[in-house]
């Protein structure tokens, strides 16, 4: 009989389907992968979409999602969780019913409402459900300006805009708050992090010129996660996810995948798998 002797950093994704690989589940494997830790995975959604957009989603029952989550959870069981693209209220309940008994394991929340193409993914009964249940269980949500503005009914244009979207969101029930700022018709990309204690941190970086960006959201949630279950802590694991997404989308800003918006290049600097004694 083998002895076991080491194990892996550990990360549970509960996300959609991307057929094309830069986004959803795809993209958190990939991206996990690339950082060194062990990726499983929950499947909550099954949107047919491609590189130019989302032609329709279909839902995984809830029943199946939370028996995938319990099948998960009893055997490799997770050091941090990202929660990504959830579509209806029953799921959201089938998620929250079940990590709820584990209140130790951080989460890191993607509220996947908008896809790069524009699409509307989430069903507006969703919503209320999401804030109430799912904010609560995060350590931090990470937020587009689209979703941003979903979820507090305000529109966002400036820097000054997404301070006061962010404090909105906090005040709805989040823990810590990532809004991501790469929406905006500026020179230079700007993301807010937001604390419960009112403490706001700005992230800047150039611009990069190239449609490939698709997935951007999915790989830097799921990088926040893969460095809080590396160690680091929180706001540490925000400050790292965001160079590391900046780094994916400048080494992959000239590749031609597909004919709309290409992925990002999450193995330009892939790590072995991390070995904890």
């Amino acid at each position: 009989m083998n002895k076991k002797t080491h194990s892996y950093p550990s990360v549970l994704t509960i996300a959609g389907f991307d057929g094309i690989g830069g986004a959803g589940i795809q993209g958190d494997i990939k991206t996990i992968s690339a950082l060194g830790c062990y990726a499983t995975s929950v499947l909550t959604a099954l949107p047919v979409q491609n590189t130019r957009g989302v032609q329709s989603v279909y839902p995984i029952p809830a029943d199946v999602v939370e028996a995938q989550l319990r099948a998960v959870l009893d055997d490799v069981f997770p050091d941090a969780i990202k929660i990504g693209m959830v579509h209806t209220t029953a799921i959201v309940d089938s998620i929250v019913n079940t990590l709820q008994q584990y209140p130790k394991v951080p989460v890191v929340f993607d509220p996947v409402m908008v896809s790069t193409s524009g699409h509307r993914l989430l069903e507006d009964s969703t919503i209320a459900v999401i804030v109430k249940k799912l904010f609560p269980l995060a350590a931090v949500i990470t937020p587009n300006l689209d979703e941003a503005a979903v979820l507090t009914g305000v529109s966002i244009h400036t820097v000054d805009d997404m301070q006061a979207a962010g404090k909105k969101i906090i005040e709805l029930g989040a823990r810590s708050v990532l809004l991501k700022g790469g929406h905006l018709n500026a020179i230079k990309l700007t993301s807010l992090y937001f604390t419960g204690d009112g403490q706001i941190q700005e992230f800047s970086f150039e611009k990069i010129d190239t449609p490939n960006t698709r997935g951007t959201g999915c790989t830097l949630s799921s990088a926040i996660v893969s460095y809080i279950a590396r160690g680091s802590s929180l706001s540490d694991a925000v400050a790292l996810a965001q160079e590391y997404v900046h780094q994916a989308i400048l080494n992959g800003k000239d590749a031609h995948v597909g004919r709309g918006n290409g992925p990002l290049n999450h193995f330009f600097d892939p790590q072995k798998l991390i070995i904890n004694s």
